[in-house]
């Protein structure tokens, strides 16, 4: 039975007419409200992860549910039609559970918020807001162990439930949640944070409602609903084709030795309505790579990557949703059935970013078209206990989102060693010395990783941490195996790389995607992230800006040679430059291709051991 709100004003709200003014004022009213929502997280959360890095999601809804601001997009109706309760006003229902809130949120770690906003006794707005804790109880420090089988080894399932009854909060559950992981400090000054950002918005809900009337602010909200439907039926009626448009990419491994896995999708418009089927996606993993993908949330995804490239100003939310039909086939890598380990999701994730932009940028390459690469968010775990003299052998326990190169794309290069969703931060260099027993000795750009092309791709990032303690390593990290592509003849990016330098001098390649790793002090990871890939033809990159790049160490002199640039003396060769331009557009075709994805898999496969070091993954055996 869907939950019930219990209001002691049952009085409807009206919608009226509200004039412009004041719907701007309420608008940005409520933009600066979500702002102030990661404000207060960030000032008073202890993780680096959330303090530090970001990895958290606000939002604000109206009273049905749908999100007005926020980042990624509304779950509440869905949520609601699985919470079994009644809901009053001073509640705060918390879940991390997929499986039990319809995807609200994709694997366990992220902690989920929910709060009623009632003014005067009646129900106006929601607020929420979910976060990454530092560890969630699973089998591994950090709780998203790769090689889970079922998601009872991820660690603690909180049901939906109130952590908050009518202002109240219920001790006994916190308690018993935060005894049941690694970092319950942390955990428990995260989850303060989150609650706080909560209330801190919906004040400023009630506040609004104050000065401008329930009724103006509730319709506002349904306006700003309206003008967010009105310009994405604009951009899906000019840039959804009304034929079929298939594209497909592959995650590299699920970290137990099979893959690659196809994740395949088909858009196409029918009249006003955007359609995406995932039908030809693989079946679920074995392993933790699985992504449950709710409808919703994807049909978040899509109109935040159309609204950031057609329209950043357009402010996003969830009013388009009934212009979108997605399929999902049940017991896919995209839903796959309980009880199938999930923690492992973001590679999945990330690649849904990539696939997106294939499929909306092949109608219009020269506008929209980004290459791949900035497809996942590359994790580090490292945990024990500090031997280190003062340090009290106490627990510590890392959990660092790495960066990668940023794609090609039609505004121009891509920004190297950096996350172009979501938008992430960096933990200071200086903040992770200070608080673990590690020490970073390189943190630099990767020459040439960003594939060769008018706009080139960022490059991939590379960083060498030496342990100064014994503990364990873990590792999430894609794109080793698959090239992150290229658009318009532009290049493939350079794959990423782990490799393990022991303290006495041997040395181990390590795989993008592993679990439980021994380390010794005076061991040193380099940790070496892909290149995005480039756009466009690399022939037509003006030679300034490769000799630019050159002196910048973003290049090398042999890089730039695939663009056709010969550099020598510290110059651009402009004789040499042009002959080498002309032997290289003699031996390819004439018509580039639209898509460079580098060898046939077929190759890669049969390359794998010889140029990455590790034996290329079985073909998936799916249960």
């Amino acid at each position: 039975m869907p939950a019930k709100i219990i209001q002691t004003n049952n009085t409807p709200l009206e919608i009226l007419e509200v004039e412009g003014v004041t719907v701007d004022i309420i608008e940005n009213s409520l933009k600066n409200a979500r702002v102030e929502m990661d404000a207060v997280v960030f000032r008073t959360a202890m993780s680096p992860g959330i303090r530090e890095q970001g990895d958290c999601f606000p939002m604000i809804a109206n009273k049905e549910g749908k999100m007005v601001v926020g980042q990624f997009g509304s779950f509440i109706g869905p949520f609601m039609e699985a919470y079994n309760d009644d809901v009053e006003e001073g509640d705060i229902i918390m879940t991390n559970d997929p499986y039990m809130c319809n995807a609200a949120v994709s694997h366990l770690p992220d902690w989920l918020f929910l709060v009623p906003v009632f003014k005067e006794g009646r129900h106006i707005a929601w607020t929420a807001m979910f976060g990454h804790m530092s560890d969630n109880g699973g089998m591994v420090p950090g709780s998203i162990p790769i090689q889970a089988t079922s998601i009872y080894q991820e660690g603690i399932r909180i049901p939906p439930l109130k952590l908050y009854k009518k202002g109240v909060l219920q001790s006994d559950i916190l308690e018993l949640i935060l005894h049941n992981v690694r970092t319950p400090q942390w955990n428990r000054f995260d989850l303060n944070a989150l609650v706080a950002a909560c209330n801190t918005a919906a004040r400023r809900c009630v506040e609004m409602a104050e000065r401008f009337g329930d009724d103006v602010f509730h319709s506002t909200m349904d306006i700003m609903l309206e003008r967010n439907y009105n310009a994405m039926k604009f951009i899906i009626q000019n840039f959804i084709p009304e034929e079929p448009r298939v594209f497909e990419d592959y995650l590299c491994d699920d970290g137990m030795g099979m893959g690659p896995y196809k994740i395949k999708c088909t858009m196409w418009r029918e009249g006003d309505i955007a359609h995406f089927d995932f039908d030809g996606t693989d079946p679920q993993a074995q392993s933790s790579v699985n992504f449950y993908l709710n409808e919703d949330m994807f049909k978040m995804f899509f109109g935040s990557f159309t609204i950031n490239v057609v329209d950043p100003h357009i402010v996003f939310n969830d009013g388009f949703y009934d212009l979108v039909e997605v399929n999902i086939p049940e017991g896919t890598l995209l839903k796959p059935k309980f009880p199938a380990a999930i923690s492992g999701r973001t590679h999945a994730l990330g690649r849904i970013f990539d696939i997106l932009g294939a499929l909306l940028g092949q109608g219009a390459p020269e506008q929209m078209l980004n290459a791949a690469g900035f497809s996942d968010s590359p994790h580090l775990f490292y945990a024990g206990y500090d031997t280190r003299e003062g340090k009290n052998n106490e627990w510590f326990q890392l959990f660092q989102i790495g960066f990668g190169g940023v794609p090609g794309r039609p505004a121009g290069d891509g920004p190297d060693g950096h996350s172009l969703w979501p938008g992430f931060t960096n933990v200071p260099n200086e903040f992770i010395e200070s608080y673990f027993p590690l020490r970073i000795e390189q943190y630099q750009t990767i020459p040439d990783s960003g594939g060769a092309g008018l706009h080139r791709g960022g490059n991939g990032l590379s960083v060498a941490y030496r342990f100064l303690v014994d503990g364990h390593i873990g590792i999430h990290d894609e794109r080793w195996l698959i090239y992150p592509w290229g658009v318009l003849g532009g290049q493939v990016g350079l794959r990423s790389t782990k490799r393990l330098v022991r303290a006495d001098g041997t040395e181990e390649i390590l795989p993008s995607k592993c679990d439980d790793i021994k380390v010794k002090e005076g061991d040193v990871l380099y940790f070496d992230t892909w290149g995005g890939g480039g756009w466009g033809d690399p022939l037509k990159r003006d030679p300034a800006l490769v000799l630019a790049d050159v002196k910048s160490s973003l290049a090398t002199v042999e890089g730039a040679k695939d663009y056709g640039v010969v550099i020598a003396k510290g110059a651009v060769d402009e004789a040499a430059t042009k002959a080498l331009r002309e032997e290289i557009a003699a031996s390819r075709p004439a018509e580039l291709p639209l898509f460079n994805n580098g060898p046939p898999m077929e190759e890669i496969l049969a390359n794998c051991k010889a140029e990455t070091g590790l034996d290329a993954p079985e073909k998936p055996v799916f249960r």
